[in-house]
């Protein structure tokens, strides 16, 4: 069964102003256009959208990464939605490569949010049918999600890229104890040994590392860092000089969403024993500051072949996130 299966006249694919690079890919994978998305300001602020395609009765599909800035974004995939939902969609389908507010997932401060359960009632809320997302940041956000939700596994993209090395006196290492467990099924496919950080937060900028748990890191030469997200970069940089320390001569740096902000990508890649950064394309990163040490892989036909067996009525197992692939 090919991509040609999805009937063009009954499926639309609209993409937010977050990624639409991500979108066009996701719809050239699947044979069907991208339809227009109108996306203006009034005067006072105010988002004004408007849908360039009929949705009544449709299988609809709205792209949306939830990069910087996060809330304007999130803001205009709600209305995206509420418009497909009052012009009377069939089905809505939120895709939403990066949801950002995964991070806030428990009440670990008095008088806060859990930002991530009150995003997905509000997508709920506004129309969503169903959620496509990659990765999330811990795996009970899964079970924020009111209506059917999906997190796609970006593992796929990073076996095929690191099979073709010489993995030899190499270890995956997670940046803490929160990663390892998707860190070890990442390890366990390379046929590789793994390893997690000892970390304290000192604050939300500075961290330290006191230690190792898991295979040891004596006797390796190479490091392959794993993570879900890497924002400032702070924990991968000192994680990396932590197993500098301990005899480790080169690391490869892989992570599924590179938000990059504050320099955090710079300073990786300043970093003499860091010889590559490896990210997906759930965020978009400028070109301005694209390096011979980043390499990039697309997500985008995975997005798309889950949006074909979705609509095929086909298992995504998969290419689900804790699936053994």
């Amino acid at each position: 069964m090919t991509a040609k299966t999805l009937d063009p006249s009954e499926v639309r694919i609209f993409s937010g102003s977050s990624h639409p690079q991500l979108a066009a890919n996701i719809a050239e994978h699947l044979g069907v256009p991208l339809e227009k998305t109108k996306v203006s300001r009034f005067s006072n602020d105010n988002l004004f959208i408007q849908l360039g395609a009929s949705v009544r009765s449709r299988i609809v599909y709205i792209v949306q990464t939830l990069s910087p800035p996060v809330n304007d974004h999130l803001v205009e995939l709600l209305m995206m939605l509420d418009i497909a939902k009052a012009a009377s969609a069939r089905e809505i389908h939120a895709i939403i490569p990066y949801y950002s507010f995964a991070r806030s997932d428990k009440k670990d401060a008095p008088r806060i949010s859990i930002t991530a359960r009150l995003v997905a009632d509000l997508l709920h809320t506004a129309g969503a049918t169903h959620i496509m997302t990659m990765m999330l940041h811990s795996p009970q956000v899964h079970g924020f999600f009111p209506m059917p939700a999906d997190p796609l596994s970006s593992r796929p993209v990073f076996m095929r890229h690191y099979k073709e090395r010489d993995l030899s006196q190499t270890i995956v290492v997670a940046g803490d104890m929160g990663q390892a467990k998707s860190a070890a099924r990442f390890a366990k496919d390379l046929g590789l040994p793994i390893a997690a950080g000892n970390k304290e937060r000192i604050s939300d900028t500075e961290v330290r590392f006191s230690g190792m748990v898991g295979a040891q890191v004596a006797g390796m030469k190479k490091a392959l860092l794993y993570d879900d997200e890497i924002a400032t970069g702070g924990t991968i940089l000192e994680l990396s000089k932590h197993l500098v320390e301990l005899g480790i001569e080169e690391i490869w740096v892989a992570c599924t969403h590179g938000v990059f902000v504050r320099g955090g990508l710079e300073k990786l890649l300043a970093f003499p024993e860091i010889t590559e950064v490896v990210t997906t394309n759930t965020v978009p990163i400028p070109a301005e500051v694209h390096h011979p040490k980043l390499k990039i892989l697309s997500v985008g036909h995975i997005f798309g072949e889950a949006i074909r067996y979705n609509y095929t009525r086909q298992s995504i197992g998969d290419l689900f996130v804790f699936g053994d692939v």
